[in-house]
């Protein structure tokens, strides 16, 4: 399985929002940032304080990819 942030970056674009205030409210750091850049695991707790900057939830910023093929 692996994790896609795609949702996140359309939601920072739909609101007008850089990555750079998106690390500063939600307070996280610029390494969390980095590690979603390439669709690499994050603590659940920086979903967190992104979800809560942004009033959201969870599956409005990340997406689990199934890469096993099975159905």
């Amino acid at each position: 399985m692996s994790v896609s942030y795609k949702k996140l970056w359309k939601l920072l674009i739909d609101r007008e929002m850089t990555k750079s205030a998106l690390i500063k409210e939600a307070k996280i750091t610029t390494n969390a940032m980095a590690k979603m850049g390439k669709n690499e695991d994050v603590r659940v707790e920086t979903l967190a304080k992104i979800c809560t900057a942004l009033k959201c939830k969870m599956d409005d910023i990340v997406e689990v990819i199934d890469d096993s093929g099975v159905k």
